[in-house]
């Protein structure tokens, strides 16, 4: 063998000894400073937080303008247990980067049924078995943290078993009303009262938003997209229900003053 073609040949020797020591043809690492977890070095999007939802995993903060959010339709299954349709905003399933790093609006869905997890979902639909009274989709980023607004995880829960709305109602059992709440607020120049505050409501409950502005503008709630024009001077009234959980805030969009903040859990 001439010295040229022993040179190649170790040369092609410790090539592959660099590929081997890369990882390559072995199972794929995640690489990261000593003391890093996994989870803070797979995605700098939203803020990672120090506390956990009640399956142990990170909170991974994001602003409540634009953070996804998630609907539940049940269906009940001719062979038991519930078919369940997951309706999402802002978000996408992304079950082939399951693991990978935390990317805005993506990751999988965990289903919770008394507040206990029962399966994953990858996609829009689902089916949990029957027996339980409550069922749970929380948002996950494909790094296993959850998608959270105001320290809380992005999740909406549902009753199972409840009432067809559309049966005949029991004449013996009087309608449940339903709650309301009523925040009034004045405009005058850049002054608002009372001052911007959060307001704490409960999913489900219906708010009616009466607004006097001393110029004209528009009032718009973020999250739920519901617009009202003020006229000047006189009060407008703006009612809706409160069907998704999270931080809202409710601001005039030609002076851009914030009005107040909803706090729907």
């Amino acid at each position: 063998m001439t010295a040229r073609r022993r040179a190649a040949r170790a040369a092609l020797v410790l090539a592959l000894g660099a590929a081997l020591a890369a990882g390559c043809g072995g199972r794929p690492t995640t690489h990261h400073k000593p003391g890093t977890s996994h989870q803070e070095a797979t995605g700098g999007n939203g803020t990672l937080l120090a506390a956990e939802d009640s399956t142990g995993h990170r909170l991974r903060e994001v602003p409540a303008d634009g953070a996804p959010a998630v609907r539940i339709e049940t269906r009940p299954d001719s062979e038991g247990g519930w078919n369940v349709h997951l309706l999402v905003e802002r978000f996408r399933f992304t079950p082939e980067s399951v693991g990978g790093a935390a990317l805005p609006g993506r990751g999988h869905v965990r289903l919770l049924l008394d507040g206990r997890e029962t399966a994953r979902a990858y996609g829009p639909w689902a089916h949990v078995p029957a027996g339980a009274c409550t069922l749970t989709a929380r948002l996950y980023a494909d790094d296993h943290t959850a998608w959270a607004v105001a320290g809380r995880p992005v999740e909406t829960t549902v009753r199972l078993g409840a009432p067809d709305p559309s049966a005949p109602a029991d004449p013996t059992t009087a309608p449940s009303p339903v709650v309301g709440r009523t925040v009034t607020i004045t405009v005058t120049g850049d002054s608002v009262q009372p001052p911007p505050s959060r307001v704490e409501l409960t999913k489900g409950e219906r708010l009616t938003l009466t607004v006097t502005s001393d110029r004209a503008d528009t009032l718009h709630v973020h999250g739920y997209d519901r617009e009202l024009p003020l006229p000047a001077g006189r009060a407008a009234t703006l009612t809706l229900t409160l069907d998704r959980t999270g931080l809202f805030e409710v601001e005039t969009h030609e002076s851009g003053l914030v009005l107040t903040q909803l706090v729907v859990r």
